[in-house]
């Protein structure tokens, strides 16, 4: 496998880099201390051809590929944590499912606006008491004449309250366990009974909403099933295999962005007449720290490009994520204590990306979940 990125690849990694240093890095912090969704920055990006990278060029997207869109998603998550997570959730979630699964129709309408960035995506399928188990599920869905009325309530939905659509998951047969799971395309703005009931205050990730939507008696026309009934849960698998790939490239951007502050501060500062990067102790834990962020990088980029090349990547995006999302906290943390005292300041950034990196070992499947999905791809 050919690990040099392919020089498209390489042009866009530059241009988001350029945007990134000049337009996010300089409000990361404050964005995160205001809890302040930055729609402007998605705008920019939206101006730059960024919000449809993976979407196909017929219904306004850029045409590129999962590796492409996972260099973009890394570029994000190196200065902001927030501001990555809902780009992806945008893409990976919001979007690319109408793409995979809608008609031309559904594509025009719902696709397009996605595509071009004139709107934001959202996915709704964890609710208050399924946790890991996602098909436990209360919310449902019946048909009424040419109708379906949604109720139920879904919870921890990244970008809720900030969307143009939602795809939300509900049961349209109550008996008939996986199979009896469905998708429906929800917009916030028009349906009535749709209310975000709470946006989380969380420990990082502040300027990416977090939020519980509670669904009562909403209705919407059948033209808003995505698929057919009971499709929603193999669409769902299907989704968070490309899922795990955009949390794995966001976890390596945290790590890079974590890596290259400490090894930056260590070659300035200063104590006993030498900078700390040349004490043994400091050294071996920012050499370690460049290992796992390339580690991290291999294993994303590999998954991305098997999914790419039309590959089975549930193995391989579960352990990409599993790997990239741990190498995110532990490099973090190190980071951290690089910086001394100073790490524990909001002065520099290794403190927002230890409070960022941890919710990646627990979106899109916790790091226990991954081993279970590992373990029966192993056969075990």
């Amino acid at each position: 496998m050919n690990f040099d990125l392919p020089a498209e690849h390489r042009m866009i990694r530059d241009q988001v880099r350029e945007f990134c240093e000049e337009e996010i890095a300089p409000i990361a912090q404050e964005i995160e201390d205001e809890h302040r969704f930055p729609r402007e920055i998605f705008d920019e990006l939206a101006a730059l051809d960024m919000m449809g990278v993976p979407l196909t060029e017929e219904y306004g997207g850029l045409g590129g590929d999962t590796l492409m869109y996972a260099v973009v998603a890394e570029e994000l998550g190196r200065v902001s944590g927030g501001i990555g997570l809902s780009y992806v959730a945008h893409t990976s979630l919001g979007a690319k499912p109408i793409e995979l699964f809608g008609t031309h129709e559904q594509k025009e309408e719902w696709l397009r606006p996605l595509a071009e960035g004139d709107g934001l995506g959202a996915w709704a399928l964890t609710e208050p008491g399924s946790g890991s188990d996602a098909s436990d599920m209360d919310t449902v869905a019946e048909k009424d004449g040419d109708e379906y009325v949604l109720n139920g309530t879904k919870q921890f939905i990244t970008n809720a309250n900030v969307a143009n659509s939602v795809l939300v998951k509900a049961v349209t047969d109550p008996g008939a366990g996986y199979d009896g799971i469905s998708t429906f395309i929800v917009d916030p703005e028009a349906d009535d009974g749709f209310e975000v009931t709470t946006v989380w205050d969380k420990m990082g990730l502040n300027c990416s909403p977090t939020c519980e939507i509670a669904l009562d008696d909403v209705r919407i026309p059948e033209d808003r099933l995505l698929g057919n009934e009971g499709e929603g849960w193999t669409q769902t698998m299907k989704t968070l295999d490309g899922g795990r790939i955009s949390i794995a490239a966001l976890s390596t951007g945290l790590a890079q962005g974590a890596y290259e502050a400490a090894k930056s501060y260590s070659g300035e500062r200063e104590q006993f007449g030498k900078p700390i990067s040349k004490f043994d102790a400091v050294r071996d834990k920012v050499v370690d720290m460049y290992r796992k962020v390339e580690r991290a990088r291999l294993l994303t980029h590999k998954a991305a490009t098997m999914y790419d090349g039309g590959e089975d990547v549930t193995r391989a995006s579960a352990l990409a994520k599993l790997d990239a999302s741990e190498a995110a906290r532990e490099v973090a943390e190190d980071s951290v204590q690089v910086h001394g005292g100073y790490g524990y300041t909001t002065d520099f950034p290794p403190q927002r990306f230890y409070r960022d990196a941890k919710l990646m070992e627990i979106g899109e499947g916790t790091s226990e979940i991954q081993h279970l999905v590992i373990g029966r791809q192993l056969g075990l």
